[in-house]
């Protein structure tokens, strides 16, 4: 087929793609600025701090990831609902979700909390624990309300309402930086926190996007068909289960994809601050590719959950596709733009000229895995569309921690190539899932 066939057969998939993907990837850079933001800020500070920050992070994007993986199993109950234009039931979903997400965060909350009375045995450079330590409680206590943003933000995309959640993003995001600035550094009379500033930042930032969203979904008149449901249809355990059943697959399969670089950044303990400073550097940088291909994989997601609610399986298929068209260019694009500025990127971040030089090595490994990764993120959000999302942790489990880690550790210590060893491991794990995804996918769409 030629690429103009291509083009008249998808293209109002893509220009629907385009337009309900785009406010999403708005909000997503959002958090890629802030990310930028905290690094840059953190680097400038102390390399000391910069390690300390990407152990913690690393950590904690397990948690968050996961959280939001969870969150995601609203998607396609919502998108469902939407599409048969059953208004209030999706309201009584957002309500499900909430509490659903409640629980999960308790659960998780625990589990960190026992993470950090074992942080001191996990092989990391002793001069960073005084820094580790308070820095990781208060992004502990921040995780109920990343968890809450999260069903807001499923529910308003479900509907195809994805502005609402970009404008939060960018104005809490927009906080966080101001935040940052002025309590890493000591500015307006408050006292030079350094990283621990940073923490605080971002736990009242995500106090207030919480708040936000609330308000203008119970003040707002165009949420009034769905406040019905909110408030006043009865308790569904049916509804709560199916919650469940398709959240925790999803949280297990962007939870192990998310471990396998958690893992590694303990693993990248092990070499040193100056390796962990420039995976924490990394982890910024890819965070930009991924958060975009992301914002794209949620339209997907939306997409094919409204096709799949009214029964429409070849509008369903295009709309995956088209998806992986637009992520491919995504890739070409973003991935060469850092590739080709491979030997610059580290000096935005640090004058540390060994992280400078090793930030540089490694962006070669990330740009490799970047076709894999928009494949397998693709179809893991056209699964999650047609509420298929039980295969997703096995498969998760075979790319990430049958093939990726052990890998890592292959590459990293066996063969000695060191933190690009570590990296080089991803473009294994992240295609191996994407085809896997990809044949799922498929086989469970055909006619």
């Amino acid at each position: 087929m030629s690429l103009s066939n291509i083009y008249n057969t998808y293209k109002e998939h893509y220009k629907a793609l385009i337009y309900l993907g785009t406010p999403i990837i708005i909000g997503q850079i959002g958090i890629i600025i802030l990310g930028f933001a905290d690094t840059f800020m953190i680097g400038h500070y102390g390399t000391n701090e910069l390690g300390a920050a990407s152990f913690v992070n690393s950590l904690f994007s397990l948690a968050i990831i996961f959280s939001t993986g969870f969150a995601y199993g609203l998607t396609p109950i919502v998108g469902g609902h939407y599409g048969q234009r059953e208004f209030s039931s999706a309201g009584l979903a957002l309500r499900a979700s909430i509490i659903a997400n409640s629980l999960v965060a308790i659960i998780l909350t625990l589990c960190m909390t026992l993470l950090y009375l074992f942080v001191d045995k996990l092989g990391q450079p002793t001069e960073l624990l005084p820094l580790i330590r308070p820095y990781y409680l208060i992004l502990l206590s921040s995780l109920l309300f990343v968890l809450l943003f999260n069903a807001f933000k499923q529910f308003t995309d479900g509907i195809t309402d994805t502005k609402t959640a970009m404008w939060i993003l960018l104005g809490g995001n927009l906080f966080n930086i101001i935040g940052n600035y002025v309590l890493i550094n000591g500015k307006l009379g408050l006292p030079e926190m350094g990283l621990l500033g940073a923490g605080i930042s971002t736990l009242i930032s995500r106090i207030l996007m919480v708040i936000v969203f609330a308000a203008i979904f119970l003040s707002n008149r165009r949420f009034i068909r769905y406040k019905i449901g909110f408030f006043r249809l009865p308790w569904s355990k049916e509804l709560f289960y199916k919650l469940n059943a398709l959240g925790w697959p999803v949280a297990f399969q962007m939870g192990m994809e998310t471990a396998s670089f958690s893992i590694s950044a303990i693993m990248i303990g092990w070499l040193g601050t100056i390796a962990l400073a420039s995976h924490q550097i990394m982890c910024t940088i890819s965070q930009l590719t991924f958060m975009i291909y992301y914002g794209m994989g949620a339209a997907v997601a939306v997409r094919v959950s409204n096709f799949e609610g009214s029964k429409d399986r070849s509008n369903v298929r295009r709309s995956a596709y088209a998806g992986f068209h637009l992520l491919m260019l995504f890739v070409l694009v973003l991935g060469g733009a850092i590739f080709i500025a491979r030997y610059y990127v580290g000096g935005l971040f640090t004058t540390n000229e060994s992280v400078i030089s090793l930030v540089a090595s490694l962006i070669v490994p990330m740009f490799i895995y970047q076709f894999g990764d928009a494949l397998q993120i693709n179809f893991a959000n056209a699964l999650r569309g047609i509420a298929d999302v039980r295969p997703m942790m096995w498969i998760a489990f075979i790319a990430y921690f049958i093939i990726s880690l052990p890998a890592g550790y292959l590459f990293g210590f066996i063969f000695e190539w060191g933190v690009v060893g570590v990296w080089m491991a991803f473009p294994f794990g992240l295609t191996s899932a994407g085809i896997m995804l990809y044949a799922r996918f498929r086989y469970k769409t055909q006619s």
